[in-house]
């Protein structure tokens, strides 16, 4: 066969989202501080059968997760803060997209499989629009030089680089190795609202405050 010409496409995109799941907005934004920190994604088992510890994602393409992200009325259980890589980064390094399915074909999977299984019933269960994706790991990290940080508006990419900045400069003076001042973050950003949806229900990053993350 000879090799494949990708179709371009605008229901599926080349990369992939990991979204935080935080209860406010604000310990999403430092959640996402964290992973900057740490320079990695932590794996969990949880909605996972079989305790698998995968790190998820979602393929849905990032205009269409901005408008389902833009208002709590759809009952979406992600933030507007996380984490975008190219699909064929993950996938080289064992990313897969998940198989949906009935409980009772979770068994027909092989063990190297399973974590791949998400429980599918049409008239109970149908969690197909998250388009999901898993890579089995405790913790994946993070390339600067493929790796996007999603944030719903500039106010939060504002906060989150002065965020990070007095991060990086407290741990420079803590060992002496940097000098004083703000250090730029070896990350892209990518601003929702800039695709013209604006996050109605986003609350606005908190004024002079700075985290202990």
């Amino acid at each position: 066969m000879g090799k494949h010409t990708p179709i371009i496409r605008d229901d599926i995109s080349s990369n992939l989202v990991h979204l935080s799941r935080d209860r406010t907005d604000l310990s999403a934004a430092e959640a996402l501080l964290s992973i900057l920190k740490e320079g990695t994604l932590r794996g969990s088992d949880t909605y996972i059968k079989g305790g698998y510890t995968c790190v998820c994602f979602s393929e849905t393409p990032i205009g269409k997760l901005a408008y389902l992200l833009a208002e709590l009325k759809y009952g979406v259980r992600y933030k507007p803060f996380g984490i975008m890589v190219p699909k064929k980064w993950l996938f080289d390094l064992g990313g897969r997209p998940v198989i949906y399915q009935s409980t009772s074909e979770f068994e027909l999977l092989s063990e190297e499989q399973r974590f791949r299984h998400v429980i599918y019933e049409p008239d109970d269960y149908d969690f197909t629009w998250e388009r999901e994706w898993r890579i089995k790991i405790d913790k994946l990290p993070l390339d600067p030089n493929v790796t996007t940080i999603v944030l719903p508006n500039r106010d939060w990419e504002d906060w989150l680089l002065k965020q990070h900045g007095a991060m990086l400069q407290r741990m420079a003076l803590g060992v002496g190795l940097l000098p004083r001042g703000l250090v730029a973050p070896p990350w892209h950003y990518f601003v929702l609202e800039d695709l013209g949806v604006p996050m109605m229900d986003v609350d606005k990053p908190p004024d002079n405050q700075s985290s202990n993350t």
